[in-house]
């Protein structure tokens, strides 16, 4: 079946703000990711570089993580417009039906999910190694005899930052440096200035300070000071670490197929069997979920312009929560508890895919009455009568005051 102008003219209004939705919700979990990194890649002049490759490993983990919420917003945004323009009652007065009416939603669903097992299932596990290998590179990458400003470097035994620095990294002022030897002896140094100096095989620098105070604590607690004019010692340079460890140790780095081979297969594997099926279950939960979410959108949107907007994009974004959170606690007891991951995987998913079918067959006779608007209409019902009860009580006690004063 092609899609109609109808279809066209929906899928063109949800397109927007989903985007903005994913758009805006993955920037902030990227920066708040890579905040967490920057003291790191500030050690590194490779630190552009592996912050452009941890961008690129983490986008699809953060897609993904992101995709059921944007999808579900942009469904409402939608639906919740044309029912406010009243467009939804000459929809179905010319005849569409409220099935045919989330046909084309359902069927973006349909793709959505199609393209979350691609990415849940092969990419993600790949980018999430690239990342793990990123940080490790960055880790192992250390100090290379360059220093930047009111950066805090570690070295080995070596910790140093200056409050500025030259262009080239070589010139310092203000120098503080503290340094552990073998021996249990602790050394703080302070400097007005320094330079940089790199050995010709780039194996070790030297530091030239200039107009400081070294104060220095031996192993038994006794404490020597001295001021310097000059006072120049060797860094030895960070050289190439060990290889990154191959993919697949963490279960979050298997594919699909992998996690049904060592899942369901008869070998004995590294990782926990419950654990494999755990992440195998919750993945394709996410995927398949996502088919469902117009039949839960189109009844809270519909629904929106008698309980309030606000009130049903509450409802659904709690479900969502909970869901999501029913996926990371079943995983952790999985593991941790060792409980099957078919009940503390499957279970979340069955009740909240019969939420959304039920939600959908109650609302499709009665387009705007659903469960939810039902809870929320009892509720305002209750919450007006009791604040009639209040005002009749308090009018109650006025008239008894006012009596007792006449007599």
């Amino acid at each position: 079946m092609f899609p109609t102008t109808l279809d066209r003219y929906l899928l063109r209004r949800t397109f927007t703000p989903m985007t903005a939705v994913l758009t805006s919700t993955m920037v902030a979990f990227l920066m708040e990711r890579l905040m967490r990194s920057f003291q790191l890649l500030s050690q590194t002049t490779d630190g552009f570089k592996f912050l452009s490759e941890l961008l690129v490993n983490l986008l699809p983990h953060y897609v993904g993580l992101t995709l059921p919420g944007g999808f579900f917003i942009g469904l409402f945004v939608v639906i919740n417009g044309v029912s406010k323009s009243s467009e939804i009652d000459a929809i179905l007065a010319s005849g569409v039906s409220l099935g045919r009416f989330a046909a084309p939603f359902v069927g973006l669903g349909v793709l959505l999910m199609a393209f979350s097992v691609l990415l849940f299932g092969f990419v993600q596990p790949y980018s999430r190694y690239g990342y793990h290998a990123v940080l490790h590179a960055a880790e192992k990458a250390g100090w290379n005899g360059d220093v930047r400003p009111k950066a805090l470097l570690s070295t080995g035994p070596l910790l140093l930052t200056a409050d500025r620095a030259d262009a080239s990294g070589s010139r310092l002022e203000h120098v503080f440096i503290r340094k552990i030897g073998p021996d249990g002896r602790e050394d703080i140094l302070t400097a007005r200035s320094a330079i940089v100096l790199r050995d010709p095989g780039d194996r070790s620098v030297t530091l030239a300070l200039r107009d400081g105070r070294q104060v220095s604590t031996t192993h038994d607690q006794q404490t020597y000071v001295a001021d310097f004019a000059k006072f120049s010692f060797d860094v030895p340079l960070s050289l190439a670490g060990k290889s990154f460890r191959v993919r697949g140790d963490d279960v979050s780095e298997l594919t699909l197929l992998e996690l049904a081979q060592m899942g369901f297969g008869g070998n004995r594997t590294a990782l926990p069997r419950q654990v494999l099926l755990a992440e195998l279950y919750a993945r394709l939960s996410r995927a398949l979920v996502l088919p469902l979410l117009p039949l839960l959108a189109i009844p809270l949107g519909l629904s929106a312009k008698r309980a309030g907007a606000g009130s049903a994009m509450a409802v659904g974004a709690l479900l969502l929560f909970f869901f999501e959170t029913s996926m990371i606690l079943g995983q952790a007891m999985a593991s941790g508890a060792r409980l099957p991951a078919l009940l503390t995987i499957g279970a979340p998913a069955v009740l909240f895919a019969t939420i959304c079918i039920a939600t959908w067959i109650v609302s499709r006779n009665r387009p705007g009455e659903n469960p939810v608007s039902w809870m929320i209409g009892h509720m305002s019902a209750l919450a007006a009568a009791i604040v009639l009860a209040l005002r009749g009580r308090r009018a109650g006690l006025r008239r008894r005051l006012s009596s007792s004063r006449s007599r």
